[in-house]
């Protein structure tokens, strides 16, 4: 990329830094705060709804993407049109709770735009129907696993990092943009946390990873099946904590504190230590990604499943040994 696309870069980084700490003072100002409670994993009130800055910042990053190709206004609106139904539902929530029903509606709707996005690219009606689902599950995977201090965020900007990675050097703008709209954010979230994500942020990480496998299964021929290896470190704990709460017939969309990382942190884990487990998984995982690029499309499928099945392996037993 051009000097000048790496200096903007830097200055959406500044962006999103400067939009936190205002939004921190705006939530304060409001009495927007998160208080401590059985089902949560910090000890003191704390400021919600940071998370605006990183979405105002990706629409920048949308807003120059749009001056540098206009050819692909129409494919930008379309996305970013998603990303503020998403944000602006959970800014919503973040203000006075909603209903989940019409939470998932408005998630749904922006999935479904994303979906058309897909289908008018690539006339897949399979590729839409996965964009579809893939949006769907991770908003609300991203809004489960936002629970301790820093996580949510870094897991977001390595899975940025590993889509990066498959993508050819101008389509990975999409990718750094969401890595340094969050790298403003972290700061003020990690290893101390003086605002959350709230739930405009986690929903718009979900909604904007879910727009990077959509991408880069439009902009490569990495299948799919691959492409699941980044996120696998939220998809298998939200995954299958969930359907253990449904198999014991709990409402499963009600706040708990059941997964592996907050069962972790309530043992006396550090939220550092463990964000930085997670990190770490994740990052083994994206290399293990990267490899499985340079197989056929049989390859990359076997080792997906097979990192599906030893990373699920490891979360039962890791999370046995809690009990």
């Amino acid at each position: 990329m051009p000097a000048a696309a790496w200096a903007l870069l830097a200055a959406l980084a500044a962006l999103s830094a400067i939009g936190t700490w205002l939004s921190r003072r705006y939530a304060l100002n409001r009495n927007l705060m998160d208080a401590p409670g059985e089902r949560r994993s910090h000890t003191v009130a704390t400021p919600r709804g940071g998370g605006v800055a990183i979405v105002a910042t990706v629409l920048l990053g949308c807003a120059y993407a749009a001056w540098l190709w206009p050819q692909q206004g129409m494919a930008i609106a379309m996305f970013a049109t998603g990303l503020v139904l998403v944000a602006g539902i959970g800014w919503w929530d973040d203000h006075r709770p909603l209903s989940a029903a019409l939470r998932l509606l408005v998630h749904a709707v922006a999935a479904s735009l994303l979906a058309a996005l897909v289908y008018r690219v690539h006339h897949n009606p399979w590729l839409a129907a996965l964009s579809w689902l893939a949006t769907i599950s991770l908003i609300n995977i991203w809004n489960f696993m936002d629970g301790i201090n820093g996580l949510a965020t870094s897991q977001a900007m390595l899975v940025a990092l590993g889509f990066a990675g498959f993508l050819p050097g101008p389509l990975r703008w999409a990718c750094l943009v969401l890595l340094v709209a969050c790298a403003g954010f972290l700061p003020f979230n990690f290893p101390r946390a003086r605002i959350f994500l709230g739930d405009v942020g986690s929903g718009a990480l979900g909604y904007l990873v879910a727009a990077l496998f959509a991408w880069c299964c439009l902009a490569t021929d990495v299948t799919p099946w691959l492409l699941l290896i980044p996120i696998s470190a939220f998809a298998i704990d939200a995954g299958f904590t969930l359907l253990s709460r449904m198999l014991a017939g709990e409402r499963w969309w009600q706040p708990h504190a059941q997964h592996f990382y907050q069962r972790w942190v309530h043992t006396g884990r550090s939220h550092t230590v463990v964000t930085l487990a997670y990190a770490l998984f994740s990052i083994v995982a994206i290399t293990i990604a990267w490899f499985g690029g340079t197989l056929r499309t049989g390859g990359q499928v076997g080792l997906a499943l097979g990192w599906y099945v030893a990373a699920s392996v490891l979360w039962l037993t890791l999370r046995k040994g809690l009990r």
